[in-house]
């Protein structure tokens, strides 16, 4: 059981951090903006009082440490991934990581975003409401494969 929860934390924080460089790049070569985590901190600080739905979530009633909250919730979620690509491989899966379940899994977690935090905060199922629809989707599958090569990439680091 140590063990688990040693390596989801591990491949969890390797993936998520990954994700994060990822998103620099974005950010420094073509002038995405990166992810706002002050916003998504927001959101989550809702979640504990129970509202998960905004019109817009900018526009929500801000909370003390809410862009550490964000930051927390974000690793908090590539960990609890982590756990759930642990909990679904095959047992000798972190002894010989390959590379189709992490990808399988990041493919499929971009669906959370698409049908929870996306909604949740007011920019539509699949970022609907938002202008660049498109760019944000593909955005989103781009960096939910980067997420699944940075489970598999940290698995093979500490098996």
């Amino acid at each position: 059981m140590i063990e688990f929860f040693y390596r989801t934390v591990l491949i969890g924080i390797g993936a998520t951090a990954l994700l994060d460089l990822w998103a620099l790049f974005l950010q420094r070569f073509f002038r995405i903006p990166a992810p706002n985590w002050k916003l998504v901190g927001r959101w989550f600080c809702h979640i504990a009082e129970g509202k998960v739905s905004h019109d817009d979530i900018a526009l929500a009633r801000p909370f003390p440490q809410e862009h550490a909250v964000g930051w927390l919730g974000h690793y908090a979620v590539g960990i609890a991934y982590a756990g759930l690509l642990l909990a679904l491989a095959r047992p000798d899966w972190p002894a010989a990581p390959s590379p189709a379940p992490a990808l399988a899994l990041g493919l499929v977690t971009v669906g959370v975003g698409w049908f929870l935090l996306q909604p949740g905060m007011g920019a539509g199922i699949a970022a609907s409401k938002r202008p660049n629809a498109r760019q944000v989707r593909a955005i989103n599958i781009a960096g939910h494969v980067v997420f699944g090569l940075g489970l598999y990439g940290s698995a093979l680091l500490i098996r």
